[in-house]
């Protein structure tokens, strides 16, 4: 995928700017001495154990939905509640995320280098494999912007955001909420498109993601929506935690 169009928050860096750069990333690599810190590679093995169950999981999200608002359609017409219960409860599904949402939006797209990507500024050392894909900080640092930004709701590629929501990435792939994602990833935020776009540029993280679009073609761009339409979450809100061993009486 190309780079992000004029539009985009951060301009395209200056010679002297292209030498700072490869300062940096020279740094950066004699800091971790061998060590790659953009890497996933302890967690390559759960991916594929996790996009095994992915499409059982999306089946199981879409029968949870219609379950979901069949037991919302009987509980509106039976509950005995006031406008005013009514009213709070609304709010609190708006707020909860399982109300869908209207507005003007930002769709982001991070998309890995593409193949056989090198270096493509002065001064900056040939990519290892890790500086060409996404990670999961990249994808964190721009639905953390967008919350920053104002964002009155978020989807990333098909899946609203909820409060215990969590971007999780394993080797190039990511994982959210049960279900498996390949690049190029979307990130859609309903919100002022003007607050939004200031709050990526602002971001120290984005700002560290966009050295690896100028130097090796990582994927971003920006694009802005009159109208979209955010659904509502339909997948389980209960939480999942660890539990103590019980250790046998002796």
């Amino acid at each position: 995928m190309s780079n992000s169009d004029d539009r985009r928050p951060v301009r395209l860096l200056t010679a002297g700017v292209f030498a700072l750069a490869g300062l940096i990333f020279v740094t950066s690599f004699n800091t971790s001495k061998g060590t790659d810190i953009r890497t996933d590679t302890s967690l390559l093995k759960l991916s594929d154990l996790i996009h095994d169950r992915s499409q059982d999981n999306a089946d199981l999200e879409d029968r949870t939905g219609v379950i979901r608002k069949e037991v919302d359609a009987l509980a509106e017409r039976d509950d005995g509640s006031t406008r005013a219960e009514d009213a709070k409860l609304k709010a609190l599904e708006k707020a909860a995320g399982t109300d869908p949402i209207t507005g003007r939006a930002v769709t982001v797209t991070l998309n890995d280098a593409p193949p056989g990507a090198t270096a493509r500024i002065p001064n900056v050392p040939e990519p290892q494999p890790n500086d060409l894909v996404i990670h999961q900080q990249d994808l964190q640092a721009v639905v953390n912007a967008l919350w920053q930004g104002g964002a009155r709701g978020i989807r990333v590629m098909d899946q609203r955001l909820i409060s215990t929501s969590a971007v999780r990435c394993v080797g190039n792939t990511l994982i959210l909420q049960g279900r498996v994602y390949s690049p190029p990833y979307k990130v859609t935020a309903v919100g002022d498109p003007a607050q939004l776009r200031r709050a990526l540029a602002a971001s120290p993280a984005i700002q560290n993601y966009q050295l690896y679009v100028n130097a090796y073609g990582l994927g971003w761009k920006v694009e802005d929506h009159k109208a979209l339409t955010l659904p509502g979450y339909s997948g389980t809100v209960d939480l999942h935690y660890a539990k103590p061993v019980e250790q046998p009486q002796q």
